[in-house]
Formats: C-alpha cells, structure tokens, sequence
C-alpha cells in the first residue's frame, strides 16, 4: 500500500469500522478483526483501538453479547501489550467467543533462530514499531496464558526451542495472516525469512 493509500484508508478506517460495528448482522457469522489497521477482509468486523480498546470491557460490551463471536483475528497485536494486558485482552476474546468460537493470534516469534529477525522484533528492537512491543513470546508463553484463561490451543506456526520450525496446514479464509510461512513475500526459495508464531485458541 503506497504512502497516499494509506492516508486515504487512515481516514475512513475509523468510520468504516464504527459503521461495521453498528449494522452487523448477528444471525450471520460474527468475524471480528483486533487492530485491523489498514486490512480489509470480507465478511470480517475490523476494528482498532479507536473503537475496540481489547483492554476495556465497556467497549466490547457496547457492540457484543457475550459468547457471540464465532471468530476473532489478531495479527501482531499483542506484543504491544504487557503481560497483564495480554491476559485481560485475553480473558476479554474468551468472554465474547461462542463455545466453539476461537482466535487466531500471531504475534513475533521468540524461538526464531536467526539473530537478525529477534534483533528486528525484540522490545526496543530496530523493525518498524519494535520500540512499542512489550513482550518477545514464544509458543510456551503464548501456550501457558492461553490454557490458564482456559482456551485449548492449536499451534499453527512457530519455532520450537531447538530453533526447528512447524507448520500445521491452516485456512486463510479463517482469518488471514499475511506474515506467515505462505503468504509473506520475504520467504522465498524454500527460504524463510519471516514468519510469525501462529495459534488459534479455542473456547470450550
């Protein structure tokens, strides 16, 4: 997305997103994107924290029964959160999942191997907004808050401590994460040169 598509989409991201919020149709599936950014994903709900906070309930409960949405989608969002808010935005996805319902959720990959990608993502670190990430997880970290909240969880994508990578087969159409092993431009020739770690948390 060029420099000028960006300001366009800036501007109407907040009105499409309230808009999308207030007609949705809830005897159809509910799909909800968490800091959707300038993502566009049919048949999804796209909000950011202009008009979801995953942190205050309120405004989770203003659009949102609870145990009504089938689906929620969080591409690298919750390394901008600490610990504590990471397990309250959490607990808030569990609260308004169906039974059944789940979140996929990608975020940097702690295990990743290469030095220079945990030097670009890392807190502090010198990839675009690495100096807003609170938390460098791996698939124990993520795997341990999940399952304390009580979501069972399915490991998509991600490293383990030995530095191996796995990849479980995943449908797009489920929620598209584009910094992933198939859809990331900078993995090439057999070649990984990015990829995030992947989970999709169920409620029971």
């Amino acid at each position: 997305m060029s420099f000028t598509q960006r300001i366009i989409a800036g501007l109407f991201k907040q009105p499409r997103s309230l808009f999308q919020l207030t007609t949705y149709d809830r005897t159809k599936s509910v799909n909800v994107v968490v800091g959707s950014m300038y993502s566009l994903y049919k048949g999804w709900i796209h909000t950011d924290i202009e008009t979801l906070n995953l942190l205050v309930k309120q405004d989770w409960e203003q659009y949102f029964p609870e145990n009504s949405i089938d689906k929620i989608l969080a591409e690298h969002v919750w390394e901008h959160l600490t610990p504590e808010q990471g397990k309250l935005a959490f607990q808030h996805c569990y609260t308004y999942l169906k039974p059944g319902g789940f979140l996929r959720v990608a975020v940097p990959d702690g295990f990743n191997p290469s030095e220079e990608y945990i030097n670009y993502v890392k807190p502090g670190g010198t990839g675009n907004g690495a100096d807003d990430h609170k938390l460098l997880y791996n698939y124990q970290i993520m795997s341990g808050f999940l399952t304390e909240i009580g979501f069972t969880v399915k490991l998509l994508e991600y490293f383990d401590e030995n530095g191996q990578f796995h990849k479980a087969p995943w449908n797009p159409e489920d929620g598209m994460i584009r910094r992933s092993a198939d859809h990331d431009d900078r993995n090439k020739d057999g070649k990984l040169g990015y990829t995030s770690l992947i989970i999709d948390a169920y409620k029971s």
